[in-house]
């Protein structure tokens, strides 16, 4: 190749020139090759699809036998053009036939060429195939030789992804485009969406950088910011955005930041150092997120979400793109690395059947408002962007977090009797919503639903659960970019009590800490933030917190039944000081005349292992108490549910863990002290099954698990179950499971579980 850069240039110019003449697909990849070899002076170019089925199938060649086009083939690892595939990595090698994965293909007739030099064809981090260059003698290509090919390599992913080889494949042999791909990720709003992907790609490039008129660039962001928040209070008087709950408070942080004279000011002056406007909100946008990054806190870097989400939507406006135009696709599945929970109310919430996010968590604002809306959210969903095209056929799992790309036939099939089904079961459910809750023998289970938003509450009839088991109280504070005053929390805990309008609810105090990180409130990092310094221990810490937010749960209760309950207790001394604390919030707030609870109770979280060897003098000091089965199993068995090497290493069925939980109901049946659970256990009909089994007669859980719960109630005999689970946890049968035996009780008696 020459030694200066005019050789990429000419390719590149040729390349261009070969786009744009009336050519077929096969004759536009020949004479490509063919221009390849000739300016990088290679005796071989050959270029390499990969297909659905794994295999590299040769396409076009200058130099090997052309006999072998179509007929030579690779599977994915194998030889050097299936290892560059299979890494994504280029390789350039002088003795290409020493190399360990080097495989002879005699149908090329390849095996005069020595040196090799082979890139990946790329779009979007994907493979589509591989382009090569080989010569005879033995030598290592330039940099700039590399390069070449690698841009050369980007226009060809273009025309693959644009369709321009269809036709060219075998019938009944489909490109990697179409190959099927599944993946795991973690379910955070329940549902099942079909349809076709729609990507969600708000970044903007930004080419024109330096400004020619200050005074015009200002006056350009000033009418693009007005524009902007416009833009932010429709979206706020939309009708299918309710007026209540956190997605409200999600979307108000919007219009706060829009507003933000810091933010407005330090674009102005970006602006007067010489910037265009656009450059200006880049240049910003990059010092901010520079500044956050590398905080670990998911609250500050959901702020941050927040904020690339306004910074786009500014420079959308001053370049003139809507990046949601034309995106009122029926049946839409968007696609999105992350987004702005504003930027999901872009899209016609008709038209939308799911999301799908590379990253999220259930405290994410997108997925709050999604959950809002009623729409079906995987988030976790590593690559899932750079593997899919618009309008691919997608398959969203809001139950188990799986999402299928380009499904197989059979599995949509499979889906669309599932969503039917689905349609059908529910149907049941709600058929059973007004029966009583007890099991066949005649014995009467409180099911309760667990809580944290505002959005949740209209589940309560829906479900016709008899109460909240668990309110979060932490959500509120989760959302928040600042601490919630005193009187926002007792608005809050006020509109929960009056939706559950004379049902029980109750009240977890503030579990915040560990792994609950509060963007404003300083906490130092910790090596075990399950062990650590949260919950209750933080609590005590600081009266002040504590104080204020048992004082507004005190005044929201006024004239009615407020449960209040400590999360994480470990000994019997902190709960004392948690109720002196509660008794002097009642004292004071009495004394200045407010209206009290009718009737106070207070209970306690069981969730470390310490409080099975308190249980008497525990049940002394409370009014109930409630079994959190998560974290209490976490800390029986030293297992991390997010470590995926041991989260399904032990069974919560085991018999240890059942027998834990025996003492504790057979403790509180000493004490008549009501005890409830309210763990992921409660939510699944077989551990269900179980509770019940071992005498609990309150369980709370989510609320689409009620019906399938209630189903399994109502064909249970609660007394023959205990008789059996008692035999076998008194060491009957050692060698059995407990979880045998509850599937064969639930098979031989017809309940479903």
């Amino acid at each position: 190749m020459r030694s200066d850069m005019s050789g990429p240039r000419v390719l590149m110019r040729r390349i261009r020139e070969l786009m744009a003449e009336p050519l077929d697909a096969q004759a536009r990849l020949d004479q490509i090759v063919r221009s390849i070899a000739q300016n990088m002076v290679a005796e071989v170019c050959s270029l390499y699809v990969l297909r659905a089925d794994a295999v590299l199938e040769l396409y076009a060649t200058e130099g090997l036998n052309p006999g072998a086009v179509h007929l030579a083939q690779l599977t994915l690892g194998e030889g050097l053009v299936g290892t560059i595939a299979a890494t994504a990595r280029p390789l350039n090698l002088s003795e290409a036939q020493k190399h360990p994965a080097f495989t002879y293909l005699p149908e090329t007739g390849e095996e005069i060429f020595h040196s090799f030099l082979g890139v990946p064809i790329l779009r979007a981090g994907r493979t589509l195939g591989v382009l090569v260059v080989q010569n005879k003698s033995a030598r290592i290509y330039r940099d700039e030789e590399s390069e070449a090919l690698e841009t050369v390599a980007m226009v060809v992913a273009e025309m693959i992804a644009a369709g321009s080889l269809e036709g060219l494949q075998r019938p009944g042999v489909a490109l990697d485009l179409s190959r099927p791909v599944s993946f795991d990720g973690v379910a955070l709003s329940d549902g099942i969406g079909l349809g076709k992907v729609v990507l969600h790609e708000p970044r903007v490039v930004v080419t024109n950088l330096f400004n020619e008129d200050m005074d015009a660039e200002v006056e350009r962001l000033d009418k693009a910011l007005g524009i902007l928040r416009v833009s932010i209070e429709n979206m706020l008087s939309r009708r299918d955005v309710a007026g209540e709950g956190e997605h409200r408070a999600v979307l108000e942080a919007y219009r706060m930041f829009a507003h933000d004279r810091g933010w407005v000011r330090r674009l102005e002056e970006a602006v007067r150092n010489g910037l265009t406007a656009e450059a200006a909100v880049e240049k910003v946008q990059s010092d901010m997120r520079a500044r956050m990054m590398h905080m670990t806190d998911p609250y500050i870097r959901e702020r941050l979400h927040d904020f690339d989400d306004l910074a786009n939507r500014l420079l959308r406006q001053l370049i003139g793109r809507d990046d949601h135009a034309g995106t009122e696709n029926a049946d839409a599945i968007i696609v999105a690395r992350s987004m702005g929970a504003a930027e999901l109310l872009d899209y016609r919430r008709d038209d939308i059947r799911g999301l799908v996010l590379e990253e999220g968590a259930a405290t994410s604002h997108v997925v709050i408002v999604a959950r809002a809306l009623g729409i079906p959210v995987v988030g976790q969903v590593k690559g899932a962007v750079s593997m899919s095209e618009n309008r691919d056929s997608i398959i969203v799992d809001g139950e188990d977090g799986s999402v299928h790309l380009r499904p197989r036939p059979e599995l949509e099939a499979l889906y669309s009797d599932k969503v039917t089904f689905r349609a059908k079961r529910q149907e049941r459910y709600h058929s059973l919503r007004d029966v009583p809750t007890e099991t066949k023998d005649g014995v009467p289970i409180s099911l309760q639903m667990n809580a944290g938003l505002l959005v949740d509450l209209p589940q309560l009839d829906a479900a016709g659960a008899e109460g909240i088991g668990l309110f979060r109280t932490e959500l509120q504070f989760m959302v928040a970019s600042t601490m919630p005053r005193a009187r926002d929390q007792e608005r809050l805990y006020s509109a929960v009590l009056d939706a559950a309008n004379g049902r029980p609810v109750t009240f977890r105090t503030l579990d915040v800490g560990g792994d609950k990180l509060l963007p404003y409130l300083s906490q130092s990092p910790e090596e075990n933030p399950a062990l650590g310094y949260r919950a209750l221990r933080l609590a005590l810490d600081r009266p002040g917190l504590m104080r204020t937010q048992l004082r507004a749960l005190l005044k929201a209760a006024a004239g009615r039944e407020l449960r209040v309950m400590f999360p994480m207790v470990t000994e019997v001394t902190e709960l004392r000081q948690a109720r002196e604390m509660i008794r002097r919030e009642f004292k004071h707030l009495t004394r200045f005349g407010h209206v009290m609870p009718n009737r106070l109770k207070v209970g306690a979280m069981i969730e470390v292992p310490g409080l099975l060897f308190q249980l008497d003098e525990l049940m002394e000091l409370l009014d109930f108490v409630s079994v959190g089965s998560n974290d209490l199993f976490q800390f029986f068995y030293a297992v991390d549910r997010g470590n995926a090497r041991v989260a399904t290493r032990f069974d919560d069925l085991s018999a240890p863990f059942l027998r834990a939980l025996k003492l504790i109901v057979d403790a509180g049946q000493r004490h008549d002290v009501p005890v409830t659970l309210c763990g992921e256990m409660a939510g699944r009909p077989l551990s269900a099954m179980a509770l019940i089994g071992l005498g609990f007669r309150s369980i709370s859980m989510s609320p689409p698990s009620i019906g399938p719960v209630k189903a399994m109630i109502v064909e249970l005999e609660a007394e023959k179950l205990s008789e059996a689970l008692a035999r076998q946890l008194d060491g009957g049968h050692p060698a059995a499971s407990p979880r045998q035996l509850l599937v064969d009780f639930a098979e031989a008696n017809g309940i479903p579980v």
